[in-house]
């Protein structure tokens, strides 16, 4: 036998041989505690409204919300991130339905601190799209520009109403310059020192929402690419990062995850805070239509994607899987 430099002595299939030596030397280890279950809740329905574009995902009430609340919490998910669905004659220009305490997302919030307490990190959506009659992330000018520095008073506005319902963490989304800044403010001076900010550090301006704004309802107008990231940029990210530490950040997260592994991975040696990716729902969406067409095995290709966004470096991932793959680990 021809002797290629180590070969035939160093011979990597070794390792590879049963699937007890494979689990022994993975390098990475997906876990249920990596998990946060995004859901839905959607105001005046009295049952379940399944979303089309995403297979498997619905539109809660606030008793099968409670359900999911706790289905997440025994499967060891540690984190709901919940999203508001108000009613669309609740929406107008400047989302108050949004900052109204007895909105659906507050209502929501309280209904799961209630029912699971602090078993699981209860995380709200801090933007105003879903509140907006134009669909918006913030209050427009009028000639139809999303005005930064008007929509950061509404966030504040919103902090507050989200703390005092019970959220552990708030999650911006909105992509306004200096919104952590503000929020860590509005949260400090009214009492809620110790509710914590993940900030949707890097979020691009990204096809793959597209089922997305069917499980919100979205009234979206145009596009959000005027503060929303552009996908050919990476070195912006970087930039972005450092603002939302410097303003007080105490997670930081990368969306989509898929997409952008690359800069997942940048972000994640970059910090010493906990990093979270969001795999959204057009990634979903697209694994459960190539399965529900015989193209691809569901469950391994679902694992992998995780394993892939894991490897890249989040700690904790948004998943819409995240209770169903926490079961199945749990079965390991």
């Amino acid at each position: 036998m021809t002797v290629y430099g180590n070969f035939p002595g160093s011979r990597p299939r070794r390792l590879r041989t049963t699937p007890t030596m494979r689990r022994m030397v993975a390098e990475t280890r997906l876990d249920a505690a990596n998990l946060i279950l995004p859901a839905f809740v959607r105001e005046g329905v009295d049952a379940p409204v399944a979303i089309s574009a995403m297979p498997g995902v619905q539109q809660h009430t606030l008793d099968t919300l409670r359900k999911a609340a706790v289905d997440a919490a025994s499967a060891g998910v540690s984190g709901l991130m919940l999203f508001g669905v108000p009613e669309d004659e609740k929406k107008d220009g400047r989302g108050t339905a949004g900052t109204d305490p007895d909105g659906i997302l507050q209502v929501a919030l309280r209904a799961v601190r209630e029912e699971v307490g602090d078993d699981l990190v209860i995380m709200s959506d801090l933007c105003l799209d879903e509140y907006t009659d134009h669909g918006h992330c913030g209050v427009l000018t009028e000639d139809g520009r999303v005005d930064n520095d008007a929509t950061l008073e509404r966030y504040a506005e919103m902090a507050q109403v989200q703390a005092d319902a019970g959220a552990h963490v708030v999650g911006p989304s909105g992509m306004m310059d200096g919104q952590v800044g503000v929020i860590r403010d509005a949260l400090d001076q009214t009492g809620h020192e110790d509710v914590s900010i993940l900030a949707y550090t890097v979020k691009y301006s990204s096809a793959f929402y597209g089922p997305f704004r069917e499980a919100v309802g979205s009234s979206l107008r145009g596009d959000r690419k005027t503060y929303q990231q552009d996908p050919a940029n990476s070195r912006e990210s970087m930039r972005e990062l450092a603002l939302d530490l410097e303003e007080g950040a105490d997670m930081v997260m990368v969306k989509p995850a898929g997409p952008y592994l690359d800069v997942l991975a940048k972000v994640a040696e970059s910090v010493d805070v906990p990093v979270a990716a969001y795999q959204i729902s057009g990634e979903y969406s697209m694994i459960e239509a190539a399965a529900e067409k015989g193209w691809i095995d569901r469950d391994a290709a679902i694992m992998e994607s995780l394993t892939g966004i894991r490897r890249a470096g989040a700690q904790m991932i948004l998943t819409y899987w995240a209770t169903e793959v926490a079961q199945r680990l749990a079965r390991r």
